[in-house]
């Protein structure tokens, strides 16, 4: 049971660790790389309106993947480009309804799945930041962006990773302490064996000797039975004396 936990908390702390390590990296790399985050080719992103509703809601978030051939992108595919909303330039997910090709330069006229017209502006094929997978989280949107600040930074990275090196820490000291410890040989062990059957087998003699003595105890002798009075023996009466009489002269 020991066993079988210690090994379960390694996994856990492990686990902690590696997902510790995967949110640093990504909350790093959107900073660098204007608010896109960037780890392996694939790319989360938090979704922040409903106009591609039913497809993917508010707060969730959905993977992206990094185009390496803007040729390959077709009508139907979903893509996550940079466009101009309002005056800003912002991030966009939406599908492509067609696709412009002027031999020299390629742009995707796109439209969300809840929208009823298509976009203003087409989306050129270099400000494409991604195609999405079909992967989508649920809710999860909600979660990176707590990440991205500084209190959640420090809330599911810092603290994790703090009590993570520590554990490993214990680990190290604990096993120092038993590399320090003394071993016995197998003499030593077989003497502390024989010892302690010995030490049992005495307290077990003890216990039996210590009953034995009350089940030994005479019991106590019973009243003889009183004897009933005898009646005296009578006595013989003694055989009469004969007398003669004088004779006379």
């Amino acid at each position: 049971m020991k066993k079988a936990l210690k090994i379960t908390l390694n996994v856990l702390a492990w686990i902690l660790l590696i997902l510790a390590l995967i949110i640093t990296l990504l909350v790093f790399s959107s900073g660098r790389n204007d608010g896109v985050s960037n780890l392996f080719g694939f790319i989360p992103m938090t979704v922040e309106s409903a106009s591609m509703e039913p497809t993917f809601k508010v707060d969730d978030m959905i993977i992206c993947r990094e185009v390496d051939d803007v040729n390959t992108l077709k009508e139907g595919d979903v893509i996550t480009f940079w466009t101009i909303i309002e005056g800003k330039r912002v991030k966009n997910t939406h599908r492509i309804v067609s696709v412009i090709d002027n031999g020299s330069s390629r742009s995707f006229v796109t439209r969300g799945d809840n929208n009823g017209m298509d976009d203003d502006i087409p989306a050129p094929a270099s400000d494409v930041i991604g195609r999405w997978t079909g992967v989508r989280l649920p809710g999860f949107g909600k979660v990176m962006r707590f990440l991205t600040t500084k209190t959640g930074f420090f809330c599911v990275i810092i603290i994790p990773l703090a009590l993570f090196f520590l554990f490993e820490l214990y680990k190290f000291i604990a096993t120092l302490m038993e590399i320090k410890k003394p071993k016995l040989s197998e003499s030593d062990e077989e003497e502390i064996k024989r010892r302690a059957i010995e030490e049992y087998l005495a307290s077990q003699k003890a216990a039996e000797g210590s009953g034995g003595e009350e089940a030994d105890k005479p019991a106590e002798e019973a009243p003889a039975p009183a004897q009933e009075d005898a009646p005296a023996p009578a006595e013989e009466e003694a055989p009469a004396e004969e007398t003669k009489a004088p004779e006379e002269s």
